[in-house]
């Protein structure tokens, strides 16, 4: 195993060698394999300083910038890293709009993270100590939505202080949509919303602040946005209730997801729906002064008669789901409406999946 500091000329100079450290842990940082590092400190990413943009683009041409505001990153002495973004954490500015993102395109009750990986050529950041920025391609892999996909980036590495270092974009990167098993995803964002055209393809820029362990952190003025746009946010976990308005949102848009399931023609539920049922036992939790209907919906395949049947004993499932995990008996009920109320007509077969489905609605208890 060879020193870190073995990458550094001998007659350089105090200062260029902490500039060495630096750089030696920054290319420990983007590596998948443990790299000589004996004289690197353990860094942490900064989240108050880190900033993740992504731009879509609806109806062809208006375009919308979101950001993943939790974000936390660990490198080790010995070249082990990690950076993790939390989706719960997607800040559209709108509140329906976070949710949206949360449990139709990200389906966060599945995956509710995603993870960046990289290795670079630490040849590439020889001169770093000198020019204190360098421009560089950096290949990386992206796990989301339980997907691996490796990519490519144009950053921009700059030597902030002695205990500092920015690694950020210098182009966004596209990330296909498609490339992660969620263009099913963008048709249900256009049907939630009621827009067109989104176009399956995110345009996403960074800017990862890492400070070496032990050291006080600087305030850092970040490119990519501005303070009060940068750092953590109270994610739903956090929140010890909802507002009325926040479990309407919600309500309204888990009854979207289409992720309960249930056996052809039975009204046994499959285990497949276990992580959206407990999404749903979370912001009832949070919603103590609603009561919720479990509502069932059937195509029109069959008589109307065994239809209104099969969703009433679907709906009482799904209540008794609930229940049994701990949901007050008189904060939930169940009605079944069979073919009665369809949100597509039932002449194909997308059309008629979409209305056998599960429903979550909400009114004010009685005192």
């Amino acid at each position: 195993m060879v020193e870190v500091v073995a990458f550094w000329p001998k007659r350089a100079s105090a200062a260029a060698r902490a500039a060495g450290l630096i750089v030696a842990a920054l290319v420990a940082l983007l590596l998948f394999e443990p790299q000589a590092a004996k004289a690197a400190p353990n860094w942490t990413l900064d989240p108050s300083a880190s900033v993740l943009t992504y731009q879509s683009v609806k109806k062809n041409t208006i375009v919308e910038t979101n950001k993943i505001r939790n974000i936390t990153g660990t490198l080790s002495a010995a070249g082990d890293a990690k950076i993790s973004f939390d989706l719960n954490s997607v800040d559209t500015g709108v509140d329906l709009r976070n949710v949206r993102m949360r449990f139709l395109f990200f389906e966060t009750f599945k995956y509710p993270t995603a993870e960046l990986t990289a290795k670079v050529d630490p040849a590439a950041f020889a001169d770093l100590p000198t020019k204190r920025r360098i421009k560089a391609t950096l290949p990386f892999r992206l796990r989301l939505h339980g997907v691996d996909k490796d990519l490519e980036a144009s950053i921009v590495i700059t030597m902030i202080s002695d205990t500092q270092v920015s690694v950020a974009s210098e182009a966004p990167v596209a990330v296909h949509v498609e490339d992660f098993g969620l263009l099913p995803n963008i048709d249900k964002l256009q049907q939630a919303a009621n827009v067109t055209n989104i176009v399956p393809t995110a345009s996403v820029s960074f800017d990862f602040v890492f400070t070496a362990d032990g050291s006080k952190p600087a305030a850092v003025q970040t490119v990519a946005a501005s303070a009060a746009d940068v750092g953590p946010v109270a994610t739903d976990a956090a929140k010890a209730n909802f507002s009325d308005e926040e479990c309407l949102n919600r309500f309204a848009v888990l009854s979207r997801t289409g992720a309960i399931y249930f056996r052809q023609a039975s009204a046994r539920l499959d285990a497949k729906s276990r992580p959206l049922l407990a999404e749903v036992e979370g912001v009832v939790g949070k919603c103590p002064a609603l009561k919720v209907e479990v509502s069932g919906h059937t195509d029109s395949d069959g008589s109307p008669e065994a239809n209104k049947a099969l969703s009433e004993r679907r709906a009482q499932a799904v209540a008794d789901a609930l229940v049994a995990d701990g949901v007050p008996h008189n904060q939930v009920s169940a009605a079944g409406y069979g073919e009665e109320r369809p949100v597509a007509a039932n002449d194909t077969p997308r059309n008629k999946a979409l209305n056998r489905r599960i429903e979550f609605s909400a009114t004010k208890l009685a005192n």
